[in-house]
């Protein structure tokens, strides 16, 4: 049996200092590496291209971008890359091999960063998965390319389309978790604090749960950061 041929889509906004990083971390792999450009005003969309990536514009928000690559994209296997995320080398050994039943899933969460409190964030995040099947946009995400069409895919929301996008992805089947590893930037960590971003997000997630509207929530979002 050939090996599927795998799609990743990258969501990007002015990260020209990072996009090349994560292009690279899948290219040997990929059939096709497919970034979205939100609008940036620096090199993102240039440097993207240099790496070898076919490159797409699409404002609207990250839900926007994902969706409109992976409708572009032509793969077996689609998977959502952010940015600022780098997968390490086997990640396609592991999709490859996946049972003929598993509909999508995501990588293991790790955060790119020594500290100590980074440990506890990630074994949280492994028991959320276990507990609830619930991955996040920053395990890099995928999904077989035909459950992602008839699911819906991504809803062109401004926050939490991820979590809107793996409850539509669980009501079509099991979800797995492959050992590879996707490398987060711990950035967003290190600019507001580790504790107050895992508050902050745990609380938009129960808001979420709750049935806030998701333009609410951003709003909110943008605000505190």
């Amino acid at each position: 049996m050939s090996a599927p041929r795998i799609s990743v889509v990258i969501p990007a906004l002015n990260e020209e200092d990072a996009i090349e990083a994560a292009i690279h971390s899948v290219h040997e792999d990929a059939a096709e590496i497919i970034v979205v450009d939100g609008g940036s005003y620096d090199r993102t969309w240039e440097r993207a291209a240099h790496a070898g990536a076919t490159v797409l514009g699409r404002e609207g928000g990250r839900g926007a971008q994902l969706d409109h690559g992976a409708r572009a994209a032509t793969g077996d296997w689609l998977l959502f890359l952010h940015a600022d995320t780098l997968l390490e080398p086997g990640w396609a050994y592991d999709l490859g091999a996946l049972p003929a039943a598993v509909v999508g899933g995501a990588f293991r969460f790790t955060v790119e960063s020594p500290r100590r409190g980074y440990r506890l964030i990630e074994a949280g995040v492994r028991l959320r998965c276990a507990l609830f099947r619930l991955p996040y946009g920053d395990q890099a995400l995928f999904v077989r390319r035909e459950v992602y069409r008839d699911c819906g895919g991504f809803p062109e929301i401004p926050l939490m389309e991820d979590v809107a996008f793996v409850a539509r992805m669980r009501r079509r089947g099991r979800l797995a978790f492959p050992p590879s590893r996707a490398f987060t930037s711990a950035r967003r960590w290190e600019e507001h604090g580790l504790l107050r971003t895992t508050l902050s997000n745990l609380w938009l997630l129960a808001q979420y749960a709750a049935g806030r509207s998701p333009d609410r929530l951003a709003a909110v979002y943008l605000r505190r950061a």
